[in-house]
């Protein structure tokens, strides 16, 4: 075996496993927006509008909610066990400052993005950890859904200190749904993405980029 091929077979290896230890789940373009699911809040009187855009980091998605609530959702499987962090990158620029969204009233959010674990038969009976970027409460607060305490809305943003800039964060999905939900979870089935005020009344305006899984 010549030292070109051997080369090969190193750099190879060394690609899949690079490649194998992030998963990127959106793609961000107008392709991807036709086909994701979207499904309007019950009760909503108006969808989120979603746009996508590029900056110097990749492609975008814009989210504008006025008065408005619907999801774009993505059925896949990750393997938590070789995968489990979630990454995210979002930017708020306009807020809800001043609703409890711990409240059925004030429980609305100008980004988060749902982790789905299915746990029976029908979508009411699954679990889901809300990653939430929120207006009023710190970094580390969490609290179950007023609506359902199978899922629950976990901060690891706030417009506190962080309005209109870009953020990163990062989160152990698997060690999530052990602590919330006391699950082992081995494999996710499914992510979501969600502005919305239709319990508010108000106006948010929100950016995603680069929500990918990750190793460590």
């Amino acid at each position: 075996m010549n030292m070109l091929i051997k080369i090969f077979i190193i750099w190879s290896a060394i690609f899949s496993i690079s490649f194998a230890s992030e998963i990127n789940i959106f793609d961000f373009t107008n392709e991807e927006l036709a086909k994701l699911n979207v499904r309007k809040v019950r009760g909503a009187d108006n969808k989120t509008i979603y746009t996508v855009g590029s900056n110097e980091n990749g492609n975008f998605l814009k989210a504008i909610a006025d008065n408005a609530a619907s999801g774009l959702g993505k059925e896949v499987k990750i393997d938590l066990n070789k995968t489990p962090f979630i990454n995210i990158t979002w930017k708020i620029e306009k807020d809800l400052v001043g609703i409890k969204e711990n409240t059925k009233k004030g429980h609305d959010f100008a980004a988060r993005v749902f982790a789905v674990k299915k746990t029976g038969a029908t979508p009411l009976s699954n679990r889901a950890i809300n990653y939430v970027f929120s207006s009023n409460n710190k970094i580390g607060f969490y609290s179950p859904s007023p609506y359902t305490k199978k899922s629950i809305d976990n901060v690891l943003a706030t417009t506190i200190t962080d309005l209109n800039k870009w953020v990163t964060v990062k989160s152990n999905v698997k060690e999530d749904f052990k602590k919330f939900h006391d699950l082992d979870v081995n494999e996710l089935d499914g992510l979501a993405i969600m502005s919305d005020t239709d319990n508010s009344k108000m106006k948010a305006v929100a950016y995603f980029q680069n929500i990918y899984f990750s190793a460590e």
